[in-house]
């Protein structure tokens, strides 16, 4: 009996020690779960400013509108990465859950100036600038919201080759996340009554106090996509 007892015992403490391990293993995936599913990384500004002859101006820089003589060439990029879950139905159909988000944003800007421009004008190519810089300060928050309704997301693909559906899916939505955060980005407001305020540089208005009546007046008003040339 005594041996029977101990046996049983022994069971009983196995199945406990298991249950344990089991239990922990949940929590612990449970806690993996839990961990931000969506990464934004906001790299520094790239910034360049740069000379030109008017008369022979070089291939790479932005056409001049008629009348100007500088211009501020603005450009947010994202590079948008999608990982998911696929539960497979059938031989030829599955379910894709969006599980997580990568997002790398860029703003490269580059000021374009003629030889010997007066100081003027070099204000006012930066007050661009400037308005770019402001709203890159909360892209990777814009970028946040905008992934973060993608999260949990259940698409439905069907074929031959699931595999390859699952790639296309998640490469799709990736397209989809920086479409949306490219047109959220909503600048081009700004940027135009900036330079309905200064004439396009042309007035002697203050470049700053400008670039600050420009946003307090635009922000958030405007459903225009952002400009990748702001003149």
């Amino acid at each position: 009996m005594r041996a029977r007892t101990c046996i049983a015992l022994c069971i009983f403490l196995g199945l406990v020690i298991l249950g344990l391990l089991i239990w922990r293993n949940s929590v612990r995936a449970r806690q993996q779960s839990n961990v931000a599913a969506i990464t934004v990384d906001k790299q520094a500004v790239a910034f360049a400013s740069h000379s030109f002859d008017p008369n022979a101006p070089p291939s790479d820089m932005p056409t001049l509108a008629y009348g100007e003589e500088a211009v501020c060439d603005s450009n947010f990029s994202s590079n948008t990465t999608v990982g998911g879950l696929s539960e497979k139905i059938d031989a030829t159909h599955a379910t894709v859950t969006i599980t997580n988000v990568k997002m790398i944003l860029q703003l490269s800007v580059n000021i374009w100036v003629p030889a010997g421009v007066s100081q003027h004008v070099v204000e006012h190519e930066n007050g661009h600038r400037q308005i770019s810089e402001y709203y890159y300060q909360s892209a990777d928050k814009l970028a946040d919201r905008v992934a973060s309704t993608y999260i949990g997301t259940k698409i439905d693909i069907s074929g031959a080759d699931l595999n390859a559906e699952f790639d296309k899916v998640l490469s799709q939505v990736a397209n989809d996340i920086t479409a949306e955060y490219d047109k959220d980005i909503n600048l081009a407001a700004t940027q135009q009554y900036y330079d309905t305020l200064t004439d396009h540089g042309r007035s002697e208005s203050d470049a700053k106090q400008a670039v600050v009546q420009a946003i307090d007046n635009t922000k958030i008003t405007s459903v225009e996509p952002p400009v990748e040339a702001a003149r």
